[in-house]
């Protein structure tokens, strides 16, 4: 199963590793495991990972990386195979994402020896670029009748949830949700207010705009990583942020 129906899908260049996410959810979905074991299956990874970096094992960073990425899908499959979609799990995803994102670039400046308010801004602009895609993303899948709802375009009140979640849970991870993601999100929503009325979000534009993805995102690292150019990973993702305002061209030129 996935966020979209097939008719829906796009090329998303996020999303490699959607094939090997499959399988692990399918083995999960026997098993008494849930989604947000398998959320806490990829945190373990990307700590792996960072500690790996440390050590400056670079290849096996980029290997656990990689499988991080693979595990962030397979969490939502598995939510989605049990019919147990949860927004305990969607908001756990989110935060930990925020936070391994910024000790990843953080610890690439140290062992580099790059300057730390260079990494912070490029934690915000990465940040920001990932926040471009999802709302996007986000506005397409509410727009079909079979897609995943979980994530709302306007994330501006706490859910009531679901009954087999804690409703005390889902309140605590909003609102660290709400503060992780709150600037970034009004920031895009300012900047495209337009954007939510839009009908259909074309393939070829959500395939542009997918190189934007957390999944993508991470894939360059891993790659700069096993190529032993850790050192242009900060400036890259500063430079990466000037198609931001492409982007946005492109949906309110195209797109309405």
């Amino acid at each position: 199963m996935s966020k979209l129906s097939k008719t829906d899908k796009f090329l998303d260049f996020s999303d490699y590793g959607r094939s090997l996410a499959k399988p692990i959810a399918i083995y999960f979905s026997k098993t008494r495991f849930n989604a947000v074991h398998v959320t806490w299956l990829f945190v373990l990874s990307a700590f792996i990972s960072l500690y790996s970096i440390y050590m400056e094992y670079y290849i096996t960073a980029a290997v656990f990386l990689l499988l991080k990425s693979v595990l962030d899908a397979a969490d939502g499959e598995l939510a989605r195979l049990k019919k147990m979609p949860s927004y305990t799990g969607r908001y756990l995803d989110s935060v930990w994402d925020i936070v391994l994102n910024f000790l990843f670039l953080m610890l690439i400046a140290h062992v580099t020896n790059q300057n730390y308010s260079m990494a912070f801004i490029a934690f915000l602009l990465f940040q920001l670029q990932g926040t471009v895609y999802n709302y996007y993303y986000v506005i397409l899948r509410n727009q079909k009748l079979n897609a995943d709802k979980t994530s709302r375009v306007f994330e501006n009140k706490t859910p009531v949830a679901f009954p087999y979640e804690s409703q005390f849970n889902v309140t605590l991870l909003f609102s660290l949700y709400k503060a992780f993601y709150g600037v970034f999100d009004f920031i895009i929503y300012q900047l495209e207010k337009s954007a939510s009325k839009v009908k259909n979000m074309p393939k070829w534009f959500m395939s542009f705009v997918s190189i934007y993805g957390l999944g993508f995102q991470l894939l360059i690292i891993a790659l700069f990583l096993s190529l032993n150019l850790k050192a242009y990973i900060i400036l890259f993702f500063i430079v990466y942020s000037l198609f931001i305002p492409l982007f946005i061209g492109l949906r309110k030129m195209f797109v309405r």
